[in-house]
């Protein structure tokens, strides 16, 4: 009878002890789900902004370049024409989306001693109050505001993985009024087909990297 009773415990506290267990890996699949969920919540969030971003500094691009060249005097039309050395390459490069997120970052930077320098010259051309200056200042801020929206997408993709930092800037060697015109012209024309070569590897990662991070933490 000892026996038995013994035996029925047992059977009763391995039930109890199997429910336990189911329980706990329902919760345990539930709570990863949740995760995973708002993971992939924040990688479309965060891609979002830098595109939203990045599709509005592209407008303002368009603006910006009429400014300019409003702002040059006669022959403005040809300054975005003529070809300028040490101007950064608007492509992005890269098979991997990490590679294609620190192309867009690292060529983001390059431009920010351009646009210093563009600033700069434009200064001594231009009146105090010359709303090239302003729409310079402004555009730029927004341009840096854009390159930590594409890091932090980074650093929420890959967190142990440091984005590579970027080569040294060249600059033009001194120039005179004309080439300074040319300078600033081409270097805002070619940030403007880098937005929109950046606008559109973002649409590709969006699709592609944070559906794929869903699909593998459900699998897991």
């Amino acid at each position: 009878m000892n026996g038995h009773v013994k035996s029925m415990h047992f059977q009763r506290f391995m039930e109890t002890a199997t429910t336990l267990l189911s329980l706990l890996l329902v919760m345990a699949f539930d709570s990863s789900r949740t995760v995973a969920a708002s993971r992939n919540q924040q990688c479309g969030n965060s891609v979002q902004q830098s595109l939203k971003l990045s599709r509005l500094l592209q407008r303002e691009s368009v603006d910006l370049i009429k400014t300019y060249k409003v702002s040059q005097g006669e022959m403005s039309e040809l300054f975005c024409k003529v070809s300028v050395n040490n101007v950064p390459d608007p492509n992005i490069s890269g098979l991997e989306p990490s590679e294609k997120i620190a192309s867009i970052y690292t060529h983001l930077q390059e431009f920010f001693p351009h646009f210093k320098w563009v600033y700069e010259q434009q200064t001594d051309l231009q009146l105090p109050t010359s709303p090239l200056l302003s729409d310079l200042r402004r555009f730029s801020a927004g341009s840096r505001n854009l390159a930590n929206l594409i890091n932090n997408f980074y650093q929420s993709l890959f967190p142990n993985v440091p984005l590579p930092e970027g080569g040294p800037t060249t600059l033009p060697p001194p120039q005179n009024v004309f080439q300074q015109k040319v300078y600033g012209c081409v270097v805002l024309k070619t940030f403007k087909e880098l937005l929109s070569n950046v606008s559109r590897e973002l649409r590709s990662l969006k699709s592609q990297v944070c559906r794929r991070r869903t699909h593998t933490n459900t699998l897991f």
